[in-house]
């Protein structure tokens, strides 16, 4: 940033020296002036207005980012469900070794953890996420919906390796798009929002793989497990072409927007962190955005933080088989397995029920690092609890608990992304790539941690679990101390690296600060 190239050009005399001296006080931000419209403002006119803008906003973007993830995590997982679903799943119906089912389910992941910061930075140049998303919705609903002409296991490998790369674009690119439209302060309770998909399919793909298997096993000569990925492929399609027509592009580009409102929406953004976010695509750089989170030691922190609360949260990728150790032995195979399909639910129903309360609740006192940490040491007795025992109520609540407390702290965890590295947009939108990338690489050894012969315990991946959430308190602490320190250097009026220092001659007392 040229602020910081002239105050590092000026290598005489300490930090604090350098700020009262003019020609480094002529080189820092000056204050943003709000539009005149903005100037002409009433505070409850102000009031007013924001609302109904967030308003309009939350219901054209909202439902639209909750059915298209519903959908992405869907086909994603439904690997897990077409293994139960019929009297021959997958794996039996294709021949499938236990070892490569598991390779089948890991190496999505690949080309998904590849394809990330790329896609973000390209989304952030093309400043289209109205069309790109869709787009690359309707490429993977195709590519999960060609699973079921998959004849072995090589097919069967290379159809998840392409949908891993095009689902790719979805869940990060998410995160940044909400970014650009919504404060610090609210962005926690929109990113519960948009994981509320993964967690309302986690509930109703078990209702709909057990419908499937009741209902159509066999029909047109076509087994339960191919059905389902045909109905939920072509769902995905018909709902990314609704939503390419719905969803806005960001504050500047969106046209449905009056000019009022599209003044207010980007004011918003600056006046929330004394900063312009996106312009155009001109002015977004593909690798400048990448280096700066590069090189951002707190990229690494987040990053440890967010790999080992996916990594303790890897068992859901699993939920269906982990669920039938419950009923082993007590029922017919095939009534065995739909009823297990029916006991995933009520754990994502109340995830999305806790997720909406912590979430709410961390927007509303600005507070991050309790609300992560808090649900973690919630996940750590559910894994020992499931790693010790094998009675069907204790091992029930452990899956209970399991699943609402390692999302509640994951969301709280992205948002505090965003928080932490807010501008430059190509800078955040790296950031939020790099981490999602890198957290979602636990998925690909997870797999192997679930094989059927650590079945009914699989007590090693319950030990592991344990262990990276345990490793995920550690890394929020880290964070937490981290930005208490350089909070503490802004309230002194000192340059800090990464954060939107306060105006020469104003004071830092109101300035920008690192939530924690």
């Amino acid at each position: 940033m040229a602020e910081d190239a002239k105050i590092k050009g000026d290598d005489t005399g300490s930090t604090e020296e350098k700020i009262g001296m003019t020609n480094v006080e002529d080189a820092r931000p000056q204050r943003m002036q709000p539009p005149e419209f903005i100037r002409n403002l009433t505070a409850e006119e102000r009031e007013g207005l924001e609302k109904a803008l967030k308003r309009k906003i939350d219901i054209r973007l909202l439902p639209a980012v909750i059915i298209m993830y519903i959908m992405n995590y869907i086909d994603r997982n439904n690997i897990a469900a077409a293994r139960l679903a019929g009297e021959v799943g997958l794996e039996e119906d294709l021949g499938l070794t236990s070892t490569e089912f598991q390779t089948s389910v890991s190496i999505l992941f690949v080309g998904y953890l590849l394809m990330q910061i790329p896609s973000n930075l390209f989304l952030n140049k093309f400043g289209k996420p109205a069309i790109y998303l869709p787009v690359c919705m309707m490429v993977w609903g195709l590519i999960s919906a060609l699973t079921a002409v998959c004849t072995n296991a090589a097919g069967l490998m290379a159809n998840r390796f392409f949908l891993g790369i095009v689902e790719a674009a979805y869940f990060p690119g998410c995160l940044y798009y909400l970014s650009c439209w919504y404060t610090r302060k609210e962005l926690g309770f929109r990113t519960a929002v948009l994981y509320s998909g993964a967690l309302i399919s986690g509930a109703f793909s078990g209702f709909i793989a057990a419908g499937v298997s009741w209902g159509m096993d066999g029909a047109r000569g076509i087994a339960a497990w191919r059905w389902l990925f045909i109905i939920e492929g072509a769902a995905t399609i018909v709902v990314a072409l609704g939503c390419m027509f719905v969803l806005p592009n960001f504050p500047r580009t969106t046209k449905w927007l009056t000019d009022e409102e599209r003044t207010l929406a980007v004011w918003r953004l600056q006046e929330d962190i004394g900063q312009d976010d996106w312009v155009n695509s001109e002015e977004q750089t593909f690798w400048q955005g990448a280096k700066m989170a590069f090189m951002d030691p707190k990229t690494y922190i987040l990053t440890v933080l967010l790999f080992c609360i996916v990594a303790s949260g890897t068992v859901t990728n699993f939920f269906p088989t982990v669920v039938n150790t419950l009923q082993e032995g007590a029922l017919g195979n095939k009534q065995n397995q739909n009823i297990s399909l029916l006991l995933t639910a009520p754990p994502y129903v109340l995830a999305v029920i806790v997720t909406y309360l912590n979430a709410t609740h961390a927007d509303k006192t600005g507070e991050r690092y309790w609300h992560i940490t808090i649900p973690m040491w919630v996940a750590v007795i559910a894994y020992i609890i499931a790693a010790t025992t094998t009675s069907i109520a204790p091992r029930y609540l452990s899956m209970m608990l399991m699943v609402p407390s390692v999302y509640s702290g994951f969301v709280v965890g992205l948002a505090w992304i965003s928080n932490t590295m807010p501008r430059p947009p190509a800078k955040r939108a790296a950031a939020l790539a790099l981490i999602n990338a890198v957290s979602n690489c636990s998925s690909i050894y997870a797999s192997y941690l679930y094989p059927k012969s650590a079945d009914p315990h699989y007590t090693v991946a319950m030990i592991v679990n344990c262990c990276t959430a345990f490793i995920a308190i550690c890394a929020a602490t880290v964070m937490r101390m981290v930005l208490v320190r350089l909070n503490k250097k802004l309230d002194a009026g000192i340059w800090v690296e990464g954060a939107i220092n306060a105006v020469p001659g104003e004071g830092a007392a109101n300035g920008f600060r690192f939530k924690i």
